[in-house]
């Protein structure tokens, strides 16, 4: 199986800290945060990892090299200053992806969750799987809702929860766009066309989780991990 990490974002709101460094690379305890993904997806047994990249990609490339470090082949997906968006983003890397389901994770966040608990298959009527967390405080609105193990819109009489950034999906979920062509297009009005045909699952894990979105999230999680 492959995974693909999401790194192309400008990250304003961590300013002046990613004025010159991409917010996947800013430490957090011992390692990068993007490092901490690599690390799990390794150990995990995940041996081809793409990254999108726009903002100092050159640097993520450098300091990442090939992967070799980390036990994996990094693939990159450079994208056009400003970046493509989320959807846009796998949409150009899907070539590089193969043809089975693969797990999208966002570069700037960070979780304790052991990668082991994340699905490996998808239903034959299912075509992405996200997992979600609580609320946290900066976004107690939440993102969506889980009914019967489908993702619903949060608008509903059901708990809202927030999208973690990690999900799985099926190269079909993109079926509507040309593999590899660049194009600016977020990731929201795919999962909700797709949750209106029942083609989402979703499930909530409770583990450490930390959207790293601002100056002040990121020295928390410093100080946490030490």
């Amino acid at each position: 199986m492959r995974a693909m990490i999401l790194a192309a974002g400008r990250g304003q709101r961590m300013r002046p800290l990613t004025d010159d460094l991409p917010k996947p690379l800013l430490r957090a305890g011992r390692h990068s945060l993007i490092e901490y993904h690599l690390l799990k997806l390794a150990q995990l047994g995940v041996r081809e990892v793409v990254i999108n990249h726009a903002w100092l990609g050159h640097k993520i490339e450098k300091y990442l090299g090939d992967g070799s470090r980390y036990g994996i082949k990094i693939l990159y997906s450079p994208e056009p200053e400003g970046g493509l968006e989320t959807a846009g983003g796998i949409i150009r890397a899907l070539p590089l992806l193969g043809a089975e389901p693969f797990w999208v994770i966002n570069g700037d966040i960070y979780t304790d969750l052991d990668f082991h608990a994340l699905p490996q298959q998808l239903a034959s009527d299912i075509d992405a799987h996200l997992l979600l967390v609580d609320n946290p405080p900066h976004h107690q609105q939440g993102d969506f809702a889980i009914k019967n193990g489908l993702l619903v819109d949060s608008q509903t009489d059901e708990k809202s929860y927030t999208f973690s950034g990690i999900g799985l999906y099926r190269p079909q979920f993109f079926a509507k766009y040309a593999a590899g062509v660049e194009l600016f297009l977020p990731l929201r009005p795919l999962l909700n066309e797709a949750l209106q045909q029942q083609r989402i699952s979703a499930s909530v894990f409770s583990q450490r989780w930390v959207d790293v979105g601002t100056p002040e999230r990121l020295a928390e999680l410093n100080k946490e991990l030490g």
